[in-house]
């Protein structure tokens, strides 16, 4: 038998936070990180809301050089991983870097400076273009920049799949460590979209909610929901070995036991309607955490507030759950978070990991008005203090990808 992979270190910068725990005491209060866009001018724009990290400065996490050499995405994954790394204690010297592998993924890289680069291209000319622009909008720039500040030796990259790409970069990780290749893995995602092209371009997708003057939403399984709202931020959790953990004597905080990845094959923005997919997915990861459906306490639903996300998951949570999906506490973060895209799988695991590590569950907030086709339990508006024995954390993305976590309470 493998052996297990367990959690040693948490970091988050997040609409909820700068950090790991103030993202988690927030999201368990059910504070929303709602409010105007500040990021640009919006006047033009039909969304003017979203949930952005405020109070972010990079230049206390690099030198200001760096920082302006740097995008967005970049600066918030090497915070996130620099909380992780100094809560696991972890020390990265010569004699084991080549077993610490970095997997700090984004869907979308530095968007933003590449709308800039563009806008200098066409009004100064090519000669104006920074020659920065290519490490910045890259979307393995947070990987690589991660590894590069703590010497990191051992696999590194970034994995692509629109909003599962956190969820699959911390599968492949988990996987890299179950087949003996590395000892560790500094493992999240990263994502700062909230720019005048990304909010342009998802908003023509028709995906996004409109209603600027209404604090409740965005609504996830909620009869009401008309779409999501973006976010921003980066997660990082650092996995370990469980020997290598106990031998260094490291706090451990769960196991990251399972991990299921599957596509729909039907559409390159819908989900499949019967969420089937979505169900082979969340068999698979706990066929690999070796659970029952009963034993699930929680899920972490992808749960945009789209129409038709929110009906699709609910019918592969039947799928995959049978009876017992209607025991289990299901609750969308992302009514709190907004849509942080490639990013949000990596948070959402990261709750995860808290929901078992302390027994309790936080709420879906702006729940209001009952949809029959979303019937389930999805903890509206206030959290609870529950057992959780293991909860999973679904996402999904555009392409079809499905990609779902399962963690375990970590008992020795």
């Amino acid at each position: 038998m493998s052996e297990r992979v367990v959690v040693t270190g948490l970091g988050a910068v997040s609409p909820l936070g700068l950090s790991a725990k103030e993202s988690w005491d927030n999201a368990v209060a059910g504070v929303s990180g709602l409010g105007p866009i500040t990021h640009f001018d919006t006047t033009d724009y039909l969304v003017k809301i979203a949930c952005e990290v405020k109070g972010f400065d990079p230049k206390d996490y690099m030198p200001a050089r760096d920082a302006r050499r740097q995008d967005r995405f970049e600066h918030m994954a090497i915070a996130a991983a620099r909380e992780a790394i100094e809560q696991a204690g972890l020390e990265i010297t010569e004699d084991n870097a080549g077993r610490i592998g970095v997997i700090v993924s984004s869907a979308i890289g530095g968007i933003e400076s590449l709308q800039n680069g563009v806008l200098t291209m066409v009004k100064s000319g090519p000669r104006k273009v920074s020659p920065f622009l290519i490490p910045m909008l890259m979307p393995n720039g947070g990987a690589g920049l991660v590894g590069i500040a703590y010497g990191c030796q051992g696999p590194a990259f970034s994995v692509a799949s629109a909003c599962a790409s956190g969820a699959d970069g911390m599968g492949m990780a988990w996987m890299m460590l179950k087949a003996g290749m590395i000892d560790v893995a500094i493992a999240g995602a990263s994502e700062a979209a909230i720019t005048p092209i990304g909010v342009g371009a998802f908003d023509r997708l028709g995906a996004m909610s409109r209603r600027e003057d209404d604090p409740m939403i965005p609504q996830p399984f909620d009869k009401n929901r008309d779409g999501l709202v973006m976010g921003e931020g980066a997660a990082v959790l650092i996995l370990e070995l469980e020997s290598h953990a106990r031998d260094r004597g490291a706090e451990i905080f769960a196991e990251l036991a399972g991990y299921g990845s599957t596509a729909d094959a039907n559409h390159i923005t819908a989900p499949s309607e019967d969420g089937a997919g979505g169900a082979k997915a969340m068999k698979m990861a706990l066929d690999g955490a070796g659970l029952n459906p009963e034993d699930v306490g929680y899920i972490n639903a992808h749960g945009t507030a789209t129409p038709l996300n929110d009906a699709a998951e609910t019918r592969a949570i039947k799928a995959a759950f049978g009876d017992s999906a209607y025991n289990i506490h299901i609750s969308s973060t992302k009514s709190m978070t907004g849509h942080m895209m490639g990013a949000t799988g990596a948070l959402e695991a990261l709750f995860c990991v808290k929901a078992v590590h302390e027994d309790v569950v936080p709420p879906t907030i702006n729940y209001q008005t009952p949809d029959p086709e979303c019937d389930l339990d999805y903890v509206p508006n206030q959290a609870r203090q529950i057992p959780v024995k293991a909860a999973i954390s679904n996402a999904f993305g555009f392409g079809g990808h499905n990609a779902v976590l399962a963690v375990k309470k970590y008992t020795e």
